[in-house]
């Protein structure tokens, strides 16, 4: 009968997560690499990057989350007297 070795079986189980993280960090560095030469593409076509990610950031955001982040913005400018309404 053969025997497995725990310590085996652990180190490549250890070895498939590293492997497989590795690669998937790699990915992730090719698409934030094509996300900035998005960014640089729209910035050349006369577009506010600042503001584009502003946006991108607002469209994650649900109707109420942003509805309430822009009134408690409207209370903390009026506070400061920078409320132009």
């Amino acid at each position: 009968m053969n025997t497995v070795n725990p310590d085996e079986v652990a180190k490549d189980q250890l070895t498939a997560f590293v492997e497989r993280i590795e690669r998937l960090e790699e990915e992730k560095k090719g698409i934030a690499d094509d996300i900035k030469e998005v960014y640089a593409e729209a910035k050349g076509n006369g577009f506010d990057v600042k503001v584009l990610r502003k946006v991108i950031s607002v469209r994650k955001q649900d109707a109420s989350e942003r509805a309430e982040q822009e009134a408690i913005l409207d209370l903390y400018l009026a506070a400061l007297g920078m409320k132009t309404d």
